[in-house]
């Protein structure tokens, strides 16, 4: 028979999970009605600029909980009324957010809300016209990033391409790859591979696990350009998203 509507969400919600190991054993995909309302708003193509806005940020927010999360110890808590396990924070002074030129930056801004005591560096990679492949334009990475956990961010995962140039720039300054947990919102198949192929050290948690990409390296159903949708620069006169044509 025909799925319900509360089926088909909670299939949703569920079928990028169980096959997420096998593209990266490292990789985490976050579930919850929270997100998939958040992504939904967003990945609508009739979106606004100013809802895309705010529901990116909202979306950034708990992404960079999770991520902050995940760099937390297991510790015994002492309530009132008893005990129980828990999670003991990561000392923030002791984390570095990167974030991938432009886009990225949103993400990082979300982290350092809740973290402002962490250091901050940028890596700006853009593609060669010519070779279509990533090139380095510019990075400023703190001293010392070597002893640090480093969260990079960078919103979309499509082939890996600047994602892996990233990582190398950081390896490049001494950070393990097991030091490295990368945060984005949207990842496909052929992304997962190639950092599974090339550092299968880091540690990937993102919000959603796509198909797949289409021949112009977009993320299949993805959202479009993150950036453009967030900023403004381009698509919405044109009319590729939104509907007030701004």
């Amino acid at each position: 028979g025909t799925l319900s509507f509360k089926e088909q969400l909670l299939g949703s919600l569920l079928m990028a999970a169980p096959g997420v190991g096998s593209l990266n054993a490292r990789a985490e995909v976050l579930s919850s009605r929270a997100v998939t309302m958040l992504l939904s708003v967003m990945r609508d193509r009739s979106t606004t600029q100013q809802l895309y806005v705010v529901y990116a940020d909202r979306l950034m927010n708990i992404l960079a909980e999770e991520g902050l999360a995940r760099l937390a110890t297991g510790r015994q808590v002492v309530t009132p009324c008893g005990e129980c396990p828990g999670l003991a924070p990561h000392d923030t002074g002791g984390i570095c957010c990167v974030d991938i030129v432009r886009s990225g930056g949103i993400l990082l801004e979300a982290v350092r809300r809740l973290a402002p005591d962490s250091k901050t560096a940028k890596i700006l990679i853009q593609r060669d016209e010519e070779t279509a492949k990533p090139k380095l334009f510019y990075s400023k990475l703190p001293p010392g990033i070597d002893k640090l956990s480093v969260l990079l961010c960078d919103p979309m995962l499509a082939t890996g391409g600047s994602a892996l140039m990233a990582i190398q720039v950081l390896k490049e300054a001494g950070v393990k790859e097991e030091s490295i947990l990368f945060l984005n919102v949207l990842t496909c198949p052929e992304g997962l591979r190639a950092l599974a192929e090339k550092a299968p050290g880091v540690r990937i948690l993102t919000t959603a696990l796509d198909e797949r990409l289409d021949e112009n390296s977009f993320i299949v159903p993805g959202l479009g350009d993150f950036g453009d949708r967030y900023y403004g620069t381009s698509g919405y006169a044109e009319g590729l998203w939104g509907t007030d044509g701004r």
